[in-house]
């Protein structure tokens, strides 16, 4: 009988040791619940959301183009979170969540149960985690699997069942917890996936969105819409089985027929986005809650642009074109054929040598300071201060109209002009319609020889457009948070005039005068066109910039490491590429003509005479705010004849008036030439004359 005896007082005392460890165990876990429950934040404190801030950027037409960041939404009540939402999570994360004090003993002893089963096959222990213990996870723990871990986090979820309410810790959790894509919170996914606030989820969206939790990545709608369609049944299912749907509701409910936002693009909009988007930091104060941009561009200009360069872009080259509105807004802008090789944006960052597109702020100057279309200049062999360009041609035309001049990129009457206005005043013209780089003054920069933007460029033959009001780009219309408060609205200023409306109208001639008859003429699109090619030497840069119908054009192509492209001719690809692209811009736009009859006004000396036409000598070379560069010169001249231009696009032997006119389409009769600007008050200084001939 002694052992019995004795095996009953063993058992006596293990018992009582393990009475002893579990009361131990108990204290030790109620000392630990009340330590974690005092040292939890304030409820106020665990709403705040993390750094991060999610941007939705939307075309013009409000869809959305791009979503940068991660989201966190509105935060949404739990008496403004719909009732389908709050059930469809309960259901398929956590159904004993109104029961349980925080850690669910039915789920760990299933977890407990699957690891016996499993041991040592390598499979990883069900955690069995409560929605309060994901809360817990989520703000003040890791995603690390360990003993110590759960152990902590099973403590934190009964501090909280005991410092919060049921209501406050879904609350918590519907806000904060991850749902792919960037989202956090239901709000935020909401919004993302069907592009609506999470007030407004219905009971199909509510069992997508609530099938996100298990796998994020995996059943993502814009990832795998049939997955996630999946998914959502399978929740729909689980909450008919707990009771919080009845069968007519789960045989309405399909997932199927939910209408999901896709995944935008993250293409060519991007060169777009990467330019508009800093500019947020000019606008607005930096906000702690979502934005929605609203933008100017044109996804279908945008399409059109991006197929017009691919289908036109000599093979080994790059493009990048930008289309400007009348009043500056961005329609289309491309930076370079694919955004994923190369995000490097040609558009508005690369600097090019623009060739005869540069002749704009020439004649500009030249009939700002009195001549004509229709004013008599020779064609013929020039030198200036040791330069002699010459035409492509190789040939001389004689006596020939400026309009002539221009519309064939005639190089020496380009050279005269320049000299007669003055090369200062040629800079202060480009200066003057928006080129921000350096811009040089020894002869040559008649032909483009300094280096420009395509932004700028395009800007400046904008603001011909619109009848010589300075036009500014933009890409941002309205700024608002999620909650639809506006932060910023884009206003239109049209008080800045940079020429007169008859200059405006007299070079707009003369660039209709180049796409209906000289080298633009493969950028005729069926309607009034005025432009500019322009092609730099040994053809290492190409540009056609142009507009129609209140749309501005400029396209460039070459190679970034600015090496001859044989054939590359502004006349050519760009006008061909400006061409495909515009038809499509204007498509649904009215025909517009231009405005080219002008009668020029009485000759007065004006307060601000001197912001026209400048003072030459002033400033042999300026900076990007206009300043005198002192010493500053470049060491070589272009290539002459850099505007390269076919046989095909030489003017013939004489181009009068009547023959200009009805090819316009103007049936106004011929025009007297004149031969030297028309003559002004002596109150005015003297005008400068078209310079005579200086032969070799």
């Amino acid at each position: 009988m002694a052992k019995p005896q004795r095996a009953k007082i063993w058992l006596w005392r293990l018992l009582k040791t393990g009475l002893f460890a579990a009361l131990g165990g108990l204290i030790a876990l109620i000392a630990a619940v009340v330590v974690a429950m005092q040292s939890l934040p304030s409820y106020e404190s665990l709403k705040s959301s993390p750094n991060g801030q999610m941007i939705r950027v939307h075309a013009a037409d409000g869809s959305v183009i791009v979503s940068l960041g991660p989201s966190f939404g509105n935060w949404l009540t739990i008496d403004q979170i719909p009732e389908v939402m709050k059930e469809a999570m309960v259901s398929v994360e956590d159904k004993r969540f109104y029961y349980h004090p925080g850690v669910d003993p039915v789920g760990l002893a299933r977890a407990a149960w699957f690891a016996v089963e499993t041991r040592g096959t390598g499979r990883r222990m069900q955690g069995a985690s409560t929605i309060t213990q994901q809360v817990a996870r989520n703000i003040f723990l890791n995603n690390s699997y360990s003993v110590g871990r759960k152990v902590r986090e099973i403590i934190l979820a009964l501090a909280m069942e005991r410092k919060f309410s049921k209501q406050q810790i879904l609350e918590l959790y519907l806000n904060k917890v991850y749902f792919g894509g960037g989202a956090y919170g239901v709000d935020a996914a909401s919004r993302k996936f069907f592009g609506h606030p999470g007030t407004d989820l219905s009971l199909p969206e509510a069992a997508v969105i609530a099938g996100l939790v298990k796998a994020p990545s995996s059943y993502s709608p814009t990832a795998d819409r049939e997955a996630a369609i999946g998914r959502a049944r399978v929740v729909l299912d689980v909450m008919r089985a707990n009771g919080a749907i009845s069968d007519r509701e789960l045989a309405m409910a399909d997932p199927a027929e939910i209408r999901m936002t896709p995944e935008p693009k993250q293409n060519s909009v991007r060169y777009f986005t990467d330019w508009a988007l800093p500019q947020l930091d000019l606008y607005i104060d930096e906000p702690n809650e979502p934005l929605e941009v609203y933008t100017t561009l044109d996804t279908k200009m945008q399409a059109a642009a991006m197929a017009s360069l691919r289908a036109n872009a000599p093979n080994g080259t790059q493009a990048a074109l930008v289309a400007l509105d009348r009043d500056g807004a961005v329609r289309a802008m491309i930076g370079g054929l694919d955004y994923v090789s190369s995000n490097y944006n040609r558009a508005t960052t690369a600097l090019r040598q623009p060739g005869s597109a540069f002749k704009l702020f020439v004649y500009l100057a030249a009939l700002e300071g009195g001549y004509t279309p229709d004013t008599h200049m020779v064609d013929e062999p020039v030198t200036i201060d040791g330069w002699s360009p010459r035409n492509n041609s190789g040939r001389y035309s004689g006596e020939i109209d400026v309009r002539t001049a221009f519309a064939y990129s005639v190089n020496t009457v380009a050279a005269k002009l320049g000299e007669a206005v003055g090369f200062e005043t040629v800079a202060d013209m480009a200066r003057r319609f928006g080129i921000t780089t350096e811009v040089n003054t020894k002869p040559s920069m008649v032909l483009g020889s300094s280096d420009v933007r395509l932004l700028d460029m395009t800007r400046a033959f904008a603001s011909v457009a619109r009848k010589g009001i300075a036009v500014a780009p933009y890409g941002i219309t309205r700024v608002t948070t999620a909650g639809g408060h506006v932060l910023y609205e884009h206003r239109d200023d049209t008080s800045r005039v940079l020429v007169a409306p008859w200059v405006a109208a007299q070079i707009t001639d003369l660039m209709q005068t180049a796409v209906n008859t000289g080298t633009g003429r493969a950028a005729q699109i069926g309607r009034p066109v005025a432009g500019k090619t322009g092609t730099t030497s040994s053809n290492k840069d190409g540009w056609f910039l142009g507009f129609s119908s209140g749309v501005t054009t400029g396209v460039w192509m070459g190679k970034d490491k600015a090496k001859a492209m044989p054939g590359l001719q502004g006349g050519r690809a760009p006008a061909r590429a400006f061409a495909d692209f515009m038809r499509v811009a204007v498509a649904r736009r009215p025909v517009e003509k231009f405005d080219t009859e002008v009668t020029l006004p009485e000759w007065q000396l004006e307060p601000d005479n001197e912001a026209y036409f400048g003072d030459p000598g002033d400033m042999p070379y300026v900076d990007e705010n206009g300043i005198p560069i002192p010493g500053a010169a470049r060491d070589e001249y272009p290539d002459p004849g850099a505007d390269a231009a076919s046989p095909d696009d030489q003017p013939p032997a004489r181009i009068d008036q009547q023959w200009i006119d009805d090819v316009l389409g103007r049936n106004r009769g011929a025009a007297p030439i004149q031969t030297a600007p028309e003559p002004r008050p002596s109150s005015r200084p003297a005008q400068p004359q078209p310079a005579a001939p200086v032969r070799p």
